[in-house]
């Protein structure tokens, strides 16, 4: 009877585990200007967007990585003056702990200027994107 008891809490555990993370995954989350560093060419060694750049953390392993590059891609091949920049977490460490990524795929969103005005953890959805990606427009 004990393991059934045993079984049926891990079972609970699990399925609020995967409730927790279905809401919080793939959703922008506003950035306190002052508390993230900003960005620039020289720190990523591409030119930034003139209007807003998406930089997105991956490692090779990352099956959602692939996708959060199609999806970012598609976005910014329909929007001039926004770019996709894609970061190997695994080589650029020093990246990762500045900006305390956790886990794969993270996006950051900055605006024209290099400022963190977005964090999307996880596999994003399109509607979150382009929203956060308006919002980040006409913020700056």
């Amino acid at each position: 009877m004990t393991g059934l008891w045993v079984l049926l809490g891990a079972v609970v555990v699990a399925l609020s585990f995967g409730l927790y993370r279905h809401l919080t995954d793939g959703r922008a989350r506003a950035v306190a200007v002052s508390s993230v560093p900003h960005l620039d060419a020289t720190g990523l060694g591409r030119d930034l967007g003139d209007q807003a750049t998406f930089v997105q953390f991956s490692s090779t392993v990352c099956a959602p990585c692939r996708a959060t590059r199609a999806l970012l891609a598609d976005v910014t091949a329909a929007r001039p003056g926004v770019v996709h920049i894609e970061v190997d977490a695994e080589t650029r460490l020093d990246l990762v702990e500045r900006f305390g990524i956790m886990r794969t795929p993270t996006v950051l969103l900055l605006d024209s200027d290099g400022l963190v005005r977005r964090r999307i953890v996880g596999a994003p959805r399109k509607a979150e994107v382009l929203d956060a990606l308006d919002e980040a427009i006409h913020a700056a």
